[in-house]
Parts: C-alpha cells; structure tokens; sequence
C-alpha cells in the first residue's frame, strides 16, 4: 500500500526556514501530493500541493510567496520549504496523497493516503 513519511520539522524562531520532506514509497507520477496544516484548535488547513506529471501547483493565501513545494522524482520525495515563518505557522504538518491536483483548492477529502506528521513550532 502507498506510505508518505515526513520529516524536517523542529523548533525555529520566527523569521526562520525549515524544509519538510514527504517520502512516498511509489513514483509520483500518478499522484498528487498536497502538504496540510492543523494547529491546536484549528481544523486541518492546506497549504501546498503538486502534482507528480503536469506539475500544477497550489498555495493558501496565507503562505503564498513565503512556502515552496517542489519534488524529486528520483527520491519519490516531495518538499516543503518555508521562509519566514510566522508563529501562526505551527502546528502539525502532515502530507498527503490523492489522484487530482488544481490550482485553486486543496480539500481534504480528495486525500485517500496520509503520512503520520511532523510537528513544527515556531517561537522565541
């Protein structure tokens, strides 16, 4: 069955960068792969996504210009990498798989396969 697995999640002031990776144990090729948020309290948010072959790419508003999301088909790996955090940006980052990308939204529910999570805590 398909797995994801992250890693790279740690404590970082604000203003910092952390890169989050996302191994999946098949090609990319069929999937899209979408990163989600949930901070305490909060519902699960996403925040990135892209798609293993056409290579759209999605981001929230709230991280747009600040996160990057990129893949190495070599490594089955999809990254993550987020500049100037914030501390609204903590929370638990789990990464996901589906069968469809878009570049306007990011549900939840297209999601059949999802990793365990990294935790990322961003404070001074």
């Amino acid at each position: 069955q398909l797995r994801l697995v992250e890693s790279g999640g740690g404590l970082v002031q604000p203003g910092g960068s952390l890169r989050l990776s996302c191994a999946v144990s098949e090609s990319l090729d069929r999937y899209c792969i979408g990163w989600f948020r949930q901070g305490p309290g909060e519902a699960r948010e996403g925040i990135a996504s892209i798609h293993g072959s056409h290579d759209v790419t999605y981001y929230s508003d709230s991280v747009k210009g600040r996160f990057t999301i990129s893949k190495d088909h070599a490594k089955n790996t999809v990254y993550l990498q987020m500049n100037s955090l914030k501390p609204e940006d903590r929370g638990v980052y789990v990464c996901a798989a589906g069968w469809v990308c878009t570049a306007v939204a990011l549900p939840p529910g297209a999601f059949n396969s999802w990793g365990q999570g990294t935790q990322v805590t961003v404070s001074s």
